[in-house]
């Protein structure tokens, strides 16, 4: 199978951006779990992170350049975490995150703007 290098880059970094997300805030739904438990559970999630993070960038670097891998990122990681805090921690997603959100996209299509 030929996947096209934006969609694999993409693909892995989305997948990538779930997990360490899990990793960073997926416990605040678990507040009386004793802190040794949710750190090593948290850094077991971010090494399945990190095995999608690094092939991501080694794919993507070349087609990408390294601001606009860090930007793809970006964008990919706050898409993940708008999901998740509606969902998993059940936070209302407010207007000011949303107009927020849209001048870092605002920011993203600067960088990948050719000018």
């Amino acid at each position: 199978m030929n996947i096209p290098i934006p969609a694999a880059t993409i693909g892995l970094l989305v997948l990538s951006n779930i997990f360490m997300t899990f990793a960073w805030y997926g416990h605040l739904r678990y507040k009386g779990a004793a802190l040794p438990v949710v750190i090593l559970a948290s850094w077991g999630l971010a090494f399945f992170e990190y095995l999608l993070q690094v092939p991501a960038n080694r794919i993507g670097y070349g087609h990408f350049s390294a601001a606009e891998l860090k930007t793809i990122q970006e964008v990919i990681s706050l898409t993940v975490f708008m999901i998740f805090s509606s969902l998993w921690l059940h936070e209302p997603l407010r207007w000011n995150h949303v107009a927020g959100f849209a001048l870092i996209v605002l920011a993203a299509w600067i960088i990948f703007k050719e000018w």
